[in-house]
């Protein structure tokens, strides 16, 4: 590790985080409304093992949603394009 002023790299870093923490998540107002919570299992059914288990990280969940999302979305271009050339 490379010392510059006393302190190394590690440490200026762990410092810097101390002064600057990242900011906090707010809670949801009262009035506001929740994320409808994704279930991996009915999103991707006939598995053999709990998907939800498997990935328990809400950006995770969310990403394999927009995955499914799209590759939906591309299959009906794909479609549409196929119905316009005949």
């Amino acid at each position: 590790m490379t010392k510059q002023g006393g302190l190394s790299y590690i440490e200026r870093d762990f410092m810097e985080e101390k002064d600057n923490p990242p900011p906090e998540v707010a809670p949801p107002e009262p009035g506001e409304v929740k994320e409808k919570e994704i279930d991996l299992n009915d999103l991707f059914p006939g598995k053999g093992y709990d998907l939800n288990r498997l990935f328990p990280d809400e950006g995770t969940k969310k990403l394999l949603h927009q995955l499914k999302r799209n590759k939906r979305d591309i299959e009906r271009f794909i479609k549409n394009l196929y119905l316009e050339e005949e």
